[in-house]
């Protein structure tokens, strides 16, 4: 759990998305081996009523490839590029999330690992419990969902975190804080960390659950948000100093050098957010003593 003021976590970003494919089993279980303290992932939920891993609503060529239909002759098939509601698990099941798709620096330091499939939430935890890794679940939303179906989300990821016995070690991640607002209401024992980048702080803004974007961290402290994890762009000393003084740990996203992981832990961060946690002790060793 972040604690400001005490040590700072190390948060593997979609696993160690740096090293292995990003939100698979195989890149959390790497990640956990490297000791980070906890895991972000991303969720969306399936035609069917799944929670399956996926940083976007839409099936990324980035990252995904198909192989097969889930049924012969299937009409939606080829899966890649397809939104993620509109099909099953069992379709999704059958893409390969093991090998970056995309030529880019990922491509280059992350470990290809084909056949692998894309998880559940419930199949994370399941790999998940028996270390003392948390759980930092981003709901992929934006404001085009309706409140019913964010309340429907947020109460389906609930729902797989208390049946896995990890309510306690995890904590919801939404750029919608309509999700925030929502699980403060109706399940109150998961943290809630309210994520802001660039694009969700301008004037006019849909992401923040009708609040003004000028005072960001108020906002976050208006909707019962419980940590605030800003883009690292924007992450200032002065943004820090605010957050603390509303007892807001902050997470920063996404680090991926010692020297910014130096920084940012100087200027107060309580957590590091990356895609590289082997980086991490590089970091933590060029701290003063």
């Amino acid at each position: 759990m972040i604690s400001i003021g005490g040590t700072v976590e190390l948060h593997g970003h979609r696993g160690a998305r740096g090293l292995r494919p990003e939100n698979t089993l195989p890149g959390f279980a790497h990640a956990a081996e490297l000791g980070v303290d906890v895991i972000e992932l991303d969720v969306g939920l399936s035609a069917d009523g799944a929670v399956v891993l996926g940083h976007d609503q839409v099936l990324s060529p980035a990252n995904l490839a198909d192989t097969a239909p889930a049924w012969p002759d299937d009409p939606a098939f080829p899966y890649v590029g397809k939104p993620v509601r509109e099909l099953t698990l069992a379709q999704l099941k059958t893409v390969d999330a093991g090998v970056r798709q995309r030529d880019d620096a990922f491509a280059r330091t992350q470990r290809p690992l084909p056949g692998t499939p894309i998880p559940t939430l419930a199949e994370a935890c399941a790999l998940l419990a028996p270390t003392r890794v948390g759980l930092a679940v981003e709901l992929k939303t934006d404001p085009g969902w309706t409140d019913e179906e964010v309340e429907l989300f947020t109460a389906a990821v609930a729902g797989v975190l208390a049946a896995a016995g990890m309510t306690d070690r995890s904590r919801l991640l939404a750029f919608d804080w309509r999700v925030l607002v929502e699980a403060h209401r109706n399940h109150p024992g998961l943290r809630r960390t309210a994520l802001i980048e660039r694009k969700t702080l301008v004037p006019g803004t849909r992401w923040l659950a009708g609040l003004p974007p000028d005072d960001p961290v108020a906002a976050a402290a208006a909707i019962g948000a419980t940590a605030l994890s800003p883009e690292h762009a924007i992450t200032t000393p002065g943004l820090v100093e605010d957050a603390h003084a509303l007892d807001l740990p902050v997470a920063v996203w996404t680090v991926n050098t010692p020297e910014d992981m130096t920084r940012f832990i100087k200027y107060g961060a309580d957590a590091i957010v990356t895609d590289y946690p082997d980086l991490m002790p590089l970091a933590r060793t060029r701290q003063p003593t």
